[in-house]
């Protein structure tokens, strides 16, 4: 699997991360169901959101689009603007974010210290305030901005295409009978799976959203009450899980007390969701190997009172 670098990134990976296999954590899976996770924060910005933000910067500079003269601007919950930021302050471009007013005090100072401009939106509007934000900015500034707009750009879920999806066929040598994963941007999960899809037809696609409009499950969309990315593509998914954020941060605990990792609240909506689908497959006696996605790990959460039930 290639590496993603060109002369600026010759000593950084994006991509390549590790497969864990979690079965061990969940008894109930018996022996023929495994459950797996991609560990993303093994990125150089410590999560999934490197390898879109990566793909965005390179087409944006590769196109002409995004130019040392012009700032690149978008919104963001935190983890791709984190990854804009670490990549211009390596590349040398200026980044602007419009944020949710909650965003915690860890992601404002990484953000911070890598020298964005930040804007911030209602808490209570959530990430869709924040698009709307970032829209009223490029309307009255557009020579200024290169508007990176993840929730609409196509190299959002081809960084998943040409990356993530290879990258779990290979380090489960075809085995993947499921892949479950969050919707957002809903970039890892379209690209993830049409690429999946193609390697392996029989290949089961189940996306995930939250139980309700009203959730704490920071980054990951209910789509019937939000904004739509335009990226979205509801032909791709066979199935859908809705999981509760009470859910979600039960087996963030749990994972941290059994298997040694701290997940954020998206990873503990994926895993929630790939165990309940593992425990009805075995249930069913069927053999399947469940992937998901980690997209970060529990450290930038650590100031939540999810961890203490």
């Amino acid at each position: 699997m290639p590496v993603l670098s060109d002369a600026a990134f010759a000593d950084v990976q994006v991509g390549d991360t590790p497969l864990l296999n979690l079965s061990f954590a969940f008894p109930e899976l018996g022996k023929k169901v495994k459950v797996m996770a991609k560990a993303e924060w093994h990125n150089p910005g410590g999560s999934i959101k490197d390898r879109a933000g990566w793909f965005i910067f390179r087409d944006a500079i590769g196109t002409g689009k995004l130019t040392k003269e012009k700032v690149l601007l978008d919104s963001s919950s935190g983890n791709t603007g984190i990854a804009y930021a670490w990549i211009g302050a390596r590349l040398g471009y200026k980044v602007a974010l419009a944020l949710p007013g909650s965003v915690s005090k860890h992601r404002r100072a990484i953000l911070e210290a890598y020298g964005v401009e930040l804007f911030f939106t209602d808490p209570l509007e959530g990430s869709d305030g924040a698009i709307r934000e970032v829209r009223l900015m490029m309307k009255a500034e557009p020579e200024r901005y290169f508007y990176a707009d993840q929730y609409s750009n196509p190299m959002t879920w081809r960084a998943h295409y040409e990356t993530t999806a290879p990258e779990i066929f290979e380090q489960t040598e075809g085995s993947i009978t499921h892949f479950v994963a969050g919707l957002g941007t809903s970039g890892t999960f379209v690209g993830t799976s049409r690429r999946l899809r193609e390697l392996k037809p029989d290949v089961r696609l189940i996306s995930l959203e939250p139980d309700g409009p009203m959730h704490g499950l920071e980054g990951l969309k209910h789509m019937e009450t939000s904004i739509v990315p335009a990226i979205y593509d509801t032909a791709v998914a066979d199935s859908k899980i809705s999981v509760s954020t009470e859910d979600a941060q039960a087996a963030a605990r749990t994972v941290a007390r059994s298997a040694g990792l701290l997940l954020g609240p998206s990873g503990g909506a994926n895993l929630a969701a790939a165990v309940r689908l593992g425990r009805e497959l075995a249930e069913q006696g069927r053999e399947a190997v469940v992937v998901t996605v980690f997209a970060d790990a529990g450290e930038r959460y650590l100031g939540e009172r999810f961890w203490t039930p």
